[in-house]
């Protein structure tokens, strides 16, 4: 694989915002892991989804019923994934390392596997974010094309239609195929993994078949296949469609800016701050229903920028960040809501979609 290296020679920018977010905290005599606001989530949504699957399970109800709750069940899992998990993931939910790791397995609990994901989000993504080649959040693939430099393929003009459905899904293939492909491939799309041991061995084959057990052994007891393969159905729908459009709508619409790494080494012009702030975009800043489910996420700059910062400081400190994006004349991304943003990912999608005039890589 080619080596992709950034300009960091100069590096003032970060280093001047970063003495300012610093400020913030000491003059405020703040703590940059979470608070308050992050355990009250975890107190609130951990608890929905337990009393949901439970109800799910227990009570009676009608067709209709069991599919609102079984969308609401996927939506509090994805809110846990989205509030805890990530924050936890970063080791910005707690100061203490082992609070970080213990809820960071809530991503297990998920489905999915913390070992795998922190090397895939937390080192590939953040470091390489939109960098075509690298960046498993935008790989290549037949069914959708994400930036200019990939492929074209016929299906992909109708590929802002039927994107939502893969969207729908995305989370299922996540457990059962992707997952399991990279584990047994030992890479994440171009990108060696770190060798497992014996304990992260133990976790994902233990999690994986707790999976089984809760989310589809336990459920077809109480309730039988049919009911249970419905509401499974509709719990990955709510969980895959939250996920891939929160992540989508923060790099993978018309604002941002894509790089590509081919056979040789290359070098980004920018530093690695201002490529994030050229990849990257909030959307919805002054909703605070949305900020809350998703975890700050919306505050995506500034999530990319200050990754071990708990989400629960990303409203205040975006002031700083775009006040210094402007002090240095830099374009900051920022859709005023979140409908702006999904019409924005469609528009780029729906363009990504039709052939292209020149051949691409």
């Amino acid at each position: 694989m080619a080596k992709v290296t950034y300009n960091n020679k100069n590096a003032v920018f970060y280093q001047a915002l970063k003495a300012d977010v610093d400020k913030y905290f000491k003059t405020n005599n703040i703590r940059k892991t979470g608070d308050w606001r992050l355990y009250i989530k975890t107190l609130t949504l951990i608890p929905i989804a337990i009393f949901v699957y439970i109800f799910l399970l227990t009570q009676q109800y009608s067709t209709l019923g069991g599919i609102s709750l079984s969308l609401l069940l996927g939506m509090s899992l994805a809110g846990i994934g989205f509030n805890i998990m990530h924050d936890a993931c970063h080791g910005s939910y707690s100061s203490k390392k082992w609070v970080n790791e213990l809820l960071g397995l809530t991503l297990n609990a998920l489905g999915g596997n913390a070992f795998i994901w922190k090397q895939k989000h937390n080192i590939i993504h953040h470091t390489y974010t939109n960098v075509d080649g690298i960046d498993d959040d935008i790989a290549k693939s037949p069914v959708i094309r994400q930036c200019q430099t990939q492929v074209w393929k016929p299906a992909h003009k109708i590929q802002h239609i039927y994107l939502w459905v893969v969207y729908a899904l995305s989370s299922f293939l996540w457990v059962f195929v992707i997952d399991m492909v990279k584990y047994g491939t030992k890479r994440i799309y171009t990108t060696t993994m770190n060798k497992m041991d014996v304990r992260e061995h133990a976790i994902f084959w233990i999690s994986k078949a707790l999976y089984i057990v809760f989310y589809v052994a336990i459920p077809v007891h109480f309730v039988g296949w049919s009911a249970w393969g419905v509401g499974f159905l509709f719990m990955h729908i709510a969980l895959g469609l939250s996920l891939s459009v929160v992540f989508q709508l923060a790099h993978v619409v018309e604002e941002t800016e894509f790089e590509y790494s081919g056979a040789d080494d290359k070098e980004i012009e920018n530093e690695w701050a201002i490529h994030q702030i050229k990849t990257t975009a909030n959307f919805a800043p002054s909703n605070k229903l949305i900020s809350w489910y998703v975890g700050g996420l919306n505050f995506q700059v500034e999530h990319h920028l200050f990754p071990r910062i708990s989400h629960v400081h990303y409203p205040e400190i975006s002031k700083i960040v775009e006040q210094k994006c402007k002090d240095f004349n830099i374009t900051y991304h920022c859709m005023p809501t979140m409908g702006a943003a999904i019409k924005s990912h469609y528009r780029f999608m729906k363009m990504l979609g039709q052939r292209p005039q020149v051949a691409v890589a």
